[in-house]
């Protein structure tokens, strides 16, 4: 049976360089780069990275905002007018990311507890930005 219930399929984060960008999520987020080589190539818009089975980021270079017009005002939104991504973590998983921000000289936020989220009180988060400024909190909940 599939389960056709709402679930978050991508986000569109605005970057300066694509291509560095799948990189970090890469190395220091530890994310799945996704057609890196074809965007390389001109072959398509930008690239992306898998967060999970379902859910990509989608590294949208900036010159692309005035063609991201769907809406009035549209490709205004390569501002950063979302404050923050929230990614939910097993423990062990939390730990590493944490880490391997660290070893990259990533500036990391101070940990938060018992912060409410989408599955109730997490245990610990803590804040971080990419290389293009989008803020991202990464959080535990057992």
């Amino acid at each position: 049976m599939t389960d056709n219930s709402a679930r978050l399929d991508h986000v569109v984060l605005w970057v300066r360089d694509p291509i560095a960008s799948a990189g970090f999520y890469e190395k220091a987020v530890g994310l799945e780069p996704l057609r890196v080589i074809e965007f390389a190539a001109g072959k398509v818009s930008f690239p992306s990275v898998r967060l999970n089975e379902e859910t990509i980021f989608d590294l949208a270079p900036l010159p692309m905002a005035p063609r991201m017009n769907m809406v009035p005002g549209g490709a205004d939104s390569a501002g950063h007018p979302v404050n923050h991504v929230c990614l939910s973590l097993r423990e062990d998983d939390f730990t590493a990311l944490r880490a391997r921000l660290e070893e990259r000289s990533v500036p990391v936020s101070d940990f938060s507890y018992d912060s409410f989220g989408a599955r109730g009180m997490s245990r610990r988060s803590f804040y971080f930005r990419d290389p293009d400024g989008n803020v991202f909190e990464a959080r535990h909940y057992e």
